[in-house]
């Protein structure tokens, strides 16, 4: 006779709200091939291929030696919320007092710390799709219900406010605004943001996060700013987001930092301290080191992206039934792939969805991205070029050879 297993604690009912990411998912399908020995091309996740600044490492080395691994403050190290001060006030002209500054583990635990926050059961956030498939699954975790605003890409993926407009119920408790966008790279002008300003200021009652962790790789002419800068009647209702991850490849020393309302950080700082209290010693003192250093190596990075960027949207263009819009800024790109939908692979796949486009990519042409359905726009790819130079130019001609051999 077979024991009978005894029954097991339940997991909470929270779970059946979110899902695993599909970001990861197709990561580990990746990791798994190049486990099996296959030559992986992996173009999936927003982590720049350059080094960290030796003077951030050193940073870090001499903060160590000098005794500082203990219990940081809840909200940042002074050194490091001075630098986020000085940073503000160079970059975009804002002010902002040090107790209207906190840092967290990466901008993403900065978003977490502002819905645990404000947002009760019910409550609604407004997102503009192609989105961060963080934003709604965040959302959905603390309670609230993700309203989602489609940019169609004849506007470039960019939020209309006469959508925006239409959106806003007396619900609604946020606005996440990202600029430049994941997924598509998409990026606001001062115009366009005073002109969703324009609409917030006839909604009092919803906060605005700007998502601001990708200001400083954008291209050509286009000039960046922030909605905070862009119309500072709003000011008291904006959580301005960004951090040291893309800026300058520190994307595993997990620093991101945000300023907004005296009020709104202390709640914030007051959630942060229910789950992870203060952030790595060591790892404040080197984006300190990273925000007040030489800004040499920013513009340098940023030029190499932008010609990535070029021969990607060059290369896609070039493939039948797939069309690129040229971003403003980012790493990434979002390829629509209307024309390929309803075609067959050589191995018998049929490509009905993004998403089956993606996985046959993955295992008969051996390049990982993720299908646009995660991030809330069918049928189109998130591509991020965030890879090598060889890396990126081999995906495209890989790529090129799936698509041609469709049927």
């Amino acid at each position: 006779m077979s024991a009978v297993s005894a029954p097991r604690p339940a997991l909470a009912k929270r779970l059946k709200r979110v899902q695993v990411a599909a970001t990861v998912a197709m990561t580990v399908k990746a990791r798994e091939l190049r486990a099996q020995g296959i030559d992986v091309i992996q173009l999936t996740i927003g982590e720049p291929d350059f080094d960290t600044p030796l003077h951030a490492i050193e940073a870090a080395h001499k903060a160590a030696l000098a005794g500082q691994t203990k219990y940081p403050p809840q909200d940042g190290t002074p050194e490091l919320k001075a630098a986020v001060q000085r940073k503000f006030k160079r970059d975009r002209g804002l002010d902002y007092a040090l107790d209207e500054i906190m840092v967290s583990n990466g901008g993403k635990q900065v978003i977490y710390n502002a819905f645990l926050a404000t947002i009760d059961d019910g409550d609604e956030v407004v997102i503009p799709a192609p989105y961060w498939g963080a934003y709604p699954l965040m959302t959905r975790l603390c309670g609230g219900e993700p309203v989602i605003v489609n940019c169609p890409e004849n506007n470039g993926f960019r939020l209309r406010p006469e959508d925006l407009d239409a959106a806003i119920t007396p619900k609604t408790k946020w606005l996440m605004l990202n600029s430049p966008n994941n997924p598509t790279g998409a990026a606001m002008s001062r115009q366009e943001l005073q002109a969703i300003g324009a609409v917030m200021k006839k909604h009092p009652h919803v906060w605005i996060m700007c998502d601001d962790m990708y200001e400083h790789l954008v291209y050509g002419d286009f000039e960046f700013d922030t909605l905070a800068a862009a119309v500072p009647e709003l000011r008291e209702r904006i959580v301005t987001i960004t951090g040291v991850s893309k800026t300058y490849a520190m994307t595993g020393w997990r620093v991101g930092f945000c300023a907004g309302p005296r009020d709104l950080v202390k709640a914030m700082v007051n959630m942060q301290g229910q789950v992870s209290a203060g952030i790595s010693t060591v790892g404040q003192a080197a984006a300190a080191a990273a925000l007040d250093g030489p800004q040499d190596l920013v513009a340098e990075q940023a030029a190499l992206y932008r010609r990535r960027r070029d021969l990607v949207v060059d290369s896609l263009n070039a493939m039948p039934g797939i069309t690129c819009h040229r971003p403003e800024g980012a790493f990434y790109v979002y390829p629509n792939i209307a024309g390929c939908i309803g075609r067959t692979t050589p191995k018998g796949t049929v490509i009905d969805t993004d998403g089956a486009f993606a996985l046959a990519l993955l295992e008969e042409g051996h390049v990982a991205l993720v299908g646009g359905s995660a991030f809330g726009m069918s049928p189109y790819l998130r591509i991020s070029y965030a890879a090598n130079d060889e890396a990126v130019a081999e995906a495209m001609i890989r790529m090129a050879n799936f698509v041609g051999s469709l049927k």
